[in-house]
């Protein structure tokens, strides 16, 4: 039994002695011959052999015991550093299997713990994680500061044309039309002693600067300051925010976006059935994001035609659902579909040429109208980018494998994404301020 005892641990020391060996392999081959070696359950099958020759008859049993247990402990403990090893693209599982471009550094049906904190590791997926983490936090802070901020001025320009209106007016139309209304506001002496109340002057002394108080002079920059000051004392009394709701619902299509998107990255890795669920959900976002990009744009447009406005809506709505179930579709997910998913998204961005241009039509000459199409039109040139870079695979087409870690056609997608979502962020402010001012 010594002499068994004795080929084991030759045994055990001729499979380290290849493995130093293999090193002049291709890497590959290697990491496939290590994984033949090593795994587990192939190391302890002699070691499960001997104990039942054994029997318990020889007294170097325990002898004999130890080395199997140091076996397959080595041979663990080597499977498991293997195994949590990037690899390249043909050694996938066909899930996996998305740009042949991408040649290497992938992770392959990693655990679930390997996987979450594989977010502060280096691999081809870290900058598409982080590019689209980043932007939920950006868009995370836009929404709350849209929140605690959003109106914040007054546009007192317009003042300016008050005597001119009131010199084309007919006074004696505006006056029997007061007379008429006057009687029926309800308890003007209530009205009067709330508006003395207000303690208007010591607000207006409160909000002006220090140094035009403890003067006399009109130095011009301090009119200006003062009239800042006053706009943003008086906004809460003279304007009525217009309903935020298509606004947030934006920002809220926005951030499920680049939340959805960045967990996919992470998570697709670990299992067929984890890619399945994540693709779908990442999908999901992308028209969700699209869907809910049109309802500032069209709200706010057409809020004074209740019929457009509703027909705008419910068309991208019903549109954004039917592409999440198409987006269920197993094949929908397949590496030769790449190009029709990139120009179904694409085509529901487009879509939104109509409303854009039947707001042209109805507001042309409103310094606000050609602002917000400037910034609508910005915004799909990005997606549009982003759509065909996606779809090409440039620039990792041109040079495969040196775009693996950084650069490759994802992760610009995903950054002119962020860039474009933005963008309808500032139009979108556009129109709150526009609504805010003017109303229908």
């Amino acid at each position: 039994m010594a002499w068994l005892s004795g080929q084991i641990k030759q045994g055990v020391d001729r499979s380290w002695h290849l493995v130093e060996e293999s090193s002049s392999l291709p890497p590959q081959l290697r990491f496939r011959f290590v994984l033949i070696l090593f795994h587990p359950t192939r190391s302890t099958v002699g070691c499960g052999m001997n104990r039942q020759k054994m029997g318990g008859e020889d007294l170097n049993l325990m002898e004999n015991e130890g080395v199997c247990r140091g076996r397959e402990g080595k041979g663990r403990r080597l499977w498991k550093k293997v195994k949590f090893q990037l690899v390249e693209y043909h050694s996938l599982p066909g899930f996996l299997r998305d740009n042949e471009y991408i040649l290497g550094h992938y992770r392959s049906e990693w655990p679930l713990k390997q996987v979450l904190f594989s977010i502060f590791t280096i691999h081809n997926e870290t900058l598409n994680v982080w590019t689209h983490l980043i932007g939920f936090f950006i868009f995370l802070s836009l929404t709350i500061y849209t929140a605690m901020k959003i109106p914040k001025a007054v546009d007192l320009n317009s003042l300016q044309h008050f005597p001119d209106i009131l010199m084309k007016a007919d006074l004696h139309k505006l006056q029997s039309e007061l007379l008429t209304c006057l009687p029926s506001m309800p308890d003007l002496h209530r009205l009067r002693e709330e508006i003395s109340s207000w303690h208007v002057k010591e607000y207006l002394y409160n909000c002006l600067p220090l140094r035009f108080s403890s003067s006399n002079h009109t130095d011009v920059s301090v009119l200006h300051s003062v009239k800042e000051d006053l706009a943003n004392i008086i906004a809460p009394l003279m304007i009525r925010p217009i309903t935020r709701w298509p606004f947030f619902a934006f920002l809220g299509g926005a951030m499920f976006c680049l939340l959805a998107s960045s967990i996919c990255h992470l998570l697709s890795c670990h299992s067929e059935r984890m890619a399945y669920i994540m693709l779908r959900l990442d999908y999901a976002g992308i028209a969700a994001l699209i869907s809910t990009s049109f309802y500032p744009p069209v709200y706010y447009s057409f809020m004074c035609y209740p019929f457009f406005c509703n027909l705008y809506l419910g068309f991208i709505t019903v549109l954004g659902i039917a592409t999440i179930l198409v987006s269920l579709l197993p094949v929908f997910q397949n590496p030769e579909f790449r190009t029709i998913r990139a120009s179904l998204f694409f085509g529901m961005g487009l879509s939104g040429a109509g409303p854009i241009l039947h707001k042209l039509y109805l507001f042309w000459g409103q310094p606000e109208v050609f602002h917000t199409t400037g910034y609508e039109i910005l915004m799909g040139a990005l997606y549009g980018i982003g759509a065909l870079v996606y779809a090409t695979r440039i620039p990792e087409r041109w040079m495969p494998g040196k775009f693996d870690i950084a650069g490759h056609s994802h992760q610009l997608f995903h950054i002119l994404v962020v860039a474009g979502a933005y963008v309808h962020y500032r139009a979108g402010l556009v129109y709150l301020r526009w609504r805010d001012l003017q109303g229908c």
